[in-house]
């Protein structure tokens, strides 16, 4: 979200009273906005640049304060205040009028047809006798560039001109011409400039560059002229110096050049109705005419109020709440929503003001009522559909695969779901035309341009980071690919795979192919045709020829592994053979993914639907056995309770990932229900409670988990039979004394181990601002950064492209002492050569 800094005591002064901290975070927390900060300018500099650079800072208050990304209304400090006094009812919502210029004719823009390569849209309006003061000029120039960063997308679809009118004279054009026919002074500037000069100037500009790729690759640039050819602006890059405005300014022409039109609209109201209550006619903005190419005129801004009718029993329902009309009208109006009762039943109409572009539903408009009337105010109620949580069946597998996994001596990776498309093609020996790869239409690196549709790149890439590690290297990684699916509504689908890889100086296939047979018999497949797996010779690019294997399963094909190609190797600047599994795990669940676990049942039948009493639910079809002893001790015992509580403390059911017979004969044998004391006992039970109904129908055992009960004495026993040295019954008490006495001792003795320190291997790609950056010195300045628990390791230079290299450095770090969040906030600090920190990898060590 973006978040809006304002000085503590002008907001304030302009609130008309003081609140404390605590008090202030309520109210936005209230309003629907987060304090997210209480800091200063000195505080800021000072955690950002050191202590040396705050000095000479201001001490003033700031609050950070995140607002809605799409409440453009309450970027600036007027804009919040307007909001929080209407919604205090300390203030009527204002009314913004357009109005005609008092004498003469409306400043006119006139759009030429060469635009249309270009920017084809522009918008103005005037702002007239205006007042401004230090803070309100602050203030004018911050929501800006707030606008620009949010709704204009960095200036890419809209680009915002503001001028002192006093200094230039309509009508004003705006055209498009190559960038050698245009001439001016730029801002901050002392001499005048062509278009192309200005293209290299602002090259090594740390905020205007950023906007350069916008037009710079045009054969024309836009630019806008007064009557008398003085240029105003060259959006969106830069205006003119001779058009700027300064606390002196009365009159401000205000132009917006867009790629889109219903943006530049929304941009130029915002602009007008927050600062609007400084002209001499508060709340008043002066048209300005804009001819079309086609002749068409029109008239900005619009400042357009439209309504909106809902029933009260719209919002009542979807909120949780039971209020009148009246009270839901009173509170829409205390979000700037003015709204009354129609008299048409519960029928209220809102007006939605030029300021709220956020509100396109009905929606919106509920999520305003529960806002006004206070999210906890709304009373917690119990959910009318009776339902059983459930794991969802592939995280459950991919979870008990990587816990078996790293027991077999693996390590586990993740890397990033986006690769480049020499990952997945080039480097493995394929083509990308040949590869179902989802593309990002404007991918911001090289590194990330297509989601992954193979897991193996990202494990060689770690490899590859990681060679000073002691051999062999053995990694796995269970995670998701994106596949094309043209069946599918969004053209692709995730498939969850399984891949590992050996490195070591002899290629290890025998360690992936015993790797493969143990995966399939965690996954109860048996080494059969048919039923069960086989592997078949195969060719694929990615392997050596003759030592790549096709893995089918039930006559499927499920995947692939063998030995890597050298080729393959050394394009991921590997020196060692290396051998690698990958397999799809979906397929072994016996149904996809995407599966839905549960039907969607209309509201109507949730509500008539009558749900067994507490009575039936708890009536089996058939009695319980006279057995409470289970595999895992007594039910009828505490020690029996505990040992069948600790079994279930990381599983859901007896035998494998479903309600089974087995559970329900265990059930049978508990006497009556087990006390919170054994949480995990305690939740299954309540689970496999709720599958009375059906559990004629669950699947049958695979073991006999409870035991046979023993046959009591009878009561015309034989003096032979009688046990003249205790009962059974002692010994068993003695037995579970002297055991509990064991495990207090053992746990005793393992608290005093002391704990490892869990460390991480972190591979960062520091990225300079531009091939003139001194890489020598960028290294010095990350080196210098000292922590406890860091450890500096190997680095080199990486090719990023244009001339460009990026610094990718290795690290180890103590994850209690060193985050990778801490790191790249202390590298990026070093902002003279430094552009941006990415992990490229994280690995656990």
């Amino acid at each position: 979200m973006p978040t809006v800094g304002v000085k503590r005591d002008l907001l304030f002064k302009a609130l008309g009273r003081t609140y404390t901290d605590e008090e202030f975070d309520e109210l936005c927390f209230e309003f629907g906005l987060e304090l997210d900060e209480i800091t200063s300018e000195k505080e800021i500099i000072s955690k950002e640049q050191g202590d040396s650079k705050a000095s000479g800072a201001s001490d003033v208050v700031l609050y950070k304060i995140d607002v809605p990304a799409n409440r453009y209304d309450l970027l600036c400090l007027e804009g919040l205040v307007r909001g929080l006094q209407v919604f205090k009812n300390t203030l009527d919502a204002p009314r913004y009028r357009r109005v005609s210029p008092t004498s003469g004719e409306p400043q006119k823009l006139i759009i030429t047809e060469e635009t249309a390569a270009v920017r084809p849209h522009a918008v103005a309006a005037v702002l007239r006798d205006i007042t401004f003061t230090q803070e309100r000029y602050d203030s004018f120039i911050e929501l800006q560039e707030k606008l620009h960063q949010n709704i204009c997308r960095k200036r890419s679809l809209v680009a915002i001109g503001t001028h002192d009118l006093d200094t230039i004279s309509g009508p004003f054009t705006y055209t498009a011409k190559p960038p050698g026919d245009i001439s001016f002074k730029p801002l901050s500037q002392t001499k005048e400039y062509t278009a192309t000069q200005l293209m290299s100037l602002y090259k090594t500009d740390s905020h205007l560059r950023h906007y350069l790729h916008i037009i710079e690759d045009k054969p024309v640039y836009p630019v806008i002229y007064d009557s008398n050819g003085v240029v105003l602006s060259m959006p969106p890059i830069i205006n003119g110096d001779h058009s700027k405005i300064t606390l002196k300014t009365k009159n401000v022409f205000i132009e917006c050049t867009a790629t889109d039109l219903t943006k530049a609209k929304i941009v130029l109201d915002m602009m007008v109705t927050m600062f609007s209550e400084y002209c001499s006619q508060p709340f008043t903005v002066e048209e300005a005419e804009v001819v079309c190419p086609d002749g068409k005129t029109c008239k900005y801004p619009e400042l357009a109020y439209r309504k909106e009718k809902l029933s009260s029993e719209f919002i009542n329902k979807k909120v949780g709440i039971n209020e009148s009309t009246e009270k839901i009208a009173q509170l829409l109006t205390r979000m700037c929503l003015l709204s009354q009762p129609t008299g048409a039943g519960d029928e209220i109409e809102v007006e939605i003001p030029p300021t709220r572009s956020d509100v396109i539903h009905a929606c919106d408009i509920m999520e305003d009522a529960a806002m006004a009337y206070g999210f906890n105010n709304i009373t917690r109620t119990t959910p009318r559909t009776y339902t059983v949580a459930n794991q969802f069946p592939l995280n459950k597998l991919t979870e008990l695969l990587r816990q078996d996994l790293a027991a077999a001596g693996f390590t586990e990776a993740l890397n990033f779901a986006l690769c480049s498309q020499e990952d997945i093609a080039d480097k493995l020996g394929k083509k990308i035309s040949e590869t179902k790869a989802a593309h990002i239409s404007n991918p911001k690196t090289a590194e990330f341009q297509v989601a992954r549709t193979t897991l193996l790149p990202g494990l060689l890439k770690t490899i590859a980071a990681n060679r000073k590690m002691p051999l062999p290297l053995k990694l796995f990684e269970i995670s998701d690919v994106v596949l094309k699916d043209e069946t599918k509504d969004v053209g692709a689908r995730n498939c969850r795979r399984f891949c590992a890889v050996y490195y070591n100086k002899s290629p290890g296939f025998e360690v992936i192919h015993g790797l493969l047979d143990r995966t399939m018999q965690l996954l109860e497949v048996k080494s059969v045709r048919g039923d069960g797996y086989h592997i078949h010779a195969a060719d694929d690019s990615t392997f050596f020829p003759g030592r790549c294997a096709e893995i089918f399963v039930r006559g499927k094909s499920v995947g692939r592994l063998g030995v890597l190609h050298p080729d393959v190797i050394n394009r991921f600047e590997l020196t060692m053979p290396c051998s690698a599994l990958e397999m799809d795990i979906e397929p072994f669940l016996g149904l996809t993914a995407e599966t839905t676990l549960t039907h969607d049942v209309p509201m109507q039948e949730v509500v008539k639907h009558e749900f067994p009493t507490q009575d039936q639910s708890l009536q089996a079809p058939s009695s319980r056995p006279t057995s409470t002893k289970t595999v895992f001790g007594d039910m009828s015992t505490p020690v029996g309770l505990k040992a069948l509580n600790d079994f279930l403390a990381d599983k859901s059911y007896m035998e494998g990932f479903a309600a089974s017979q087995a559970d329900t004969a265990v059930f049978d044998a508990i006497p009556s229900p087990p006390s919170s004391t054994f949480c995990h006992l305690r939740r299954w039970y309540n689970h496999i409670k709720s599958f009375q109904r059906e559990r004629a129908n669950l699947p049958t055992a695979k073991s006999q988990l409870v035991l046979a009960a023993t046959t009591p004495a009878s009561a015309n026993t034989s003096d032979d039979e009688i046990d003249l040295f205790g009962s059974d019954d002692e010994d068993s008490a003695e037995a579970a004394r002297i055991k509990e006495e064991r495990l207090a001792e053992y746990a005793a003795k393992k608290s005093k181990k002391p704990a490892l320190i869990a460390k991480s291997s972190i591979l960062l790609d520091v990225k300079p601002w531009d091939d003139e950056t001194d890489m020598g010195k960028l290294e010095e300045c990350v080196r210098s950064v000292s922590m406890d628990g860091l450890l500096w390791g190997q680095s080199k230079l990486v090719p990023v492209g244009y001339g460009i290299k990026k610094l990718q450095i290795g690290c180890v770090v103590e994850d209690d002492k060193v985050g990778t969040d801490l790191l790249e906030e202390a590298i990026t600090a070093f902002e003279e050569y430094v552009q941006s920190v990415d992990v490229a990898a994280f690995n656990k060590i």
